[in-house]
């Protein structure tokens, strides 16, 4: 009978403990479910890129050399001679940046902004170029159809021409017809035998760019000089790389 006791004791202890078990493991998986949001881990939040600082081109004396991505970022650049990916299939700039003289980046400024009212923006292939790159580029190709003479020097060595085209607001390029620097018929403004639309974009920019001061040459659909800029100076200033 003592053993029957015994027994029976032992089984209601061990109920009771697993009763009290479960109650508190109950009660756990309550205080896990009900933990407020302020207690959750906060979710990772997108890190924003600061916009650059832009300078001002006021008070600044026409024929200084600029830089015009401190001036604007609504400009798209990629500049070929600082690649291999040009018709010299050599690298001549020791690194990519866009220098123009004052006078010229404030047209280019003027003419972008009318470029983005209608959705597009200027995209430049190249822009001042120093005269040692321009010996640079004579040595590979002498022949001044397609390259100037450093002696006498271009108005990109004067810092008053570039090579661009355009693109819309998310970077894509419009159609020309070719890429730049081809050197054949259908890059010539007065080819007409083209689709309607490369017709089209080429009318909209040469027409623009002739606007704020700009002319083109006949043979390349990408080159446009200052008009005020034929009388300077040829010049060999050189920005620091990084």
């Amino acid at each position: 009978m003592f053993n029957g006791i015994l027994l029976m004791a032992l089984v209601f202890t061990f109920g009771c403990r697993e009763r009290v078990v479960k109650k508190h493991q109950e009660k756990a998986v309550e205080m896990i479910l009900e933990i407020p949001d302020s207690a959750k881990a906060p979710k990772p939040q997108k890190e924003e890129v600061p916009k650059p600082v832009l300078k001002s081109l006021e008070g600044l004396a026409d024929t200084l050399f600029v830089r015009l991505a401190d001036y604007s970022a609504d400009f798209d650049y990629d500049l070929r001679y600082a690649t291999e990916n040009n018709f010299l299939k050599a690298k001549v700039y020791d690194c990519a940046e866009c220098y123009t003289r004052v006078k010229t980046a404030r047209a280019l400024l003027l003419a972008n902004k009318e470029f983005m009212d209608k959705g597009y923006k200027i995209k430049f292939f190249d822009c001042y170029r120093p005269n040692d790159v321009q010996y640079k580029m004579w040595a590979i190709v002498p022949n001044p159809q397609y390259v100037a003479n450093p002696v006498k020097g271009s108005i990109h060595n004067k810092g008053g021409a570039v090579d661009i085209t355009l693109v819309t607001l998310e970077g894509e390029e419009l159609d020309m017809g070719t890429d730049f620097d081809f050197f054949g018929k259908k890059a010539y403004h007065d080819n007409m035998d083209l689709p309607q639309t490369v017709l089209s974009n080429r009318l909209l920019l040469k027409e623009t760019m002739e606007k704020h001061g700009f002319w083109s040459i006949r043979t390349e659909w990408w080159h446009y000089n200052l008009g005020t800029a034929s009388n300077d100076k040829v010049a060999n200033f050189k920005w620091d790389c990084d």
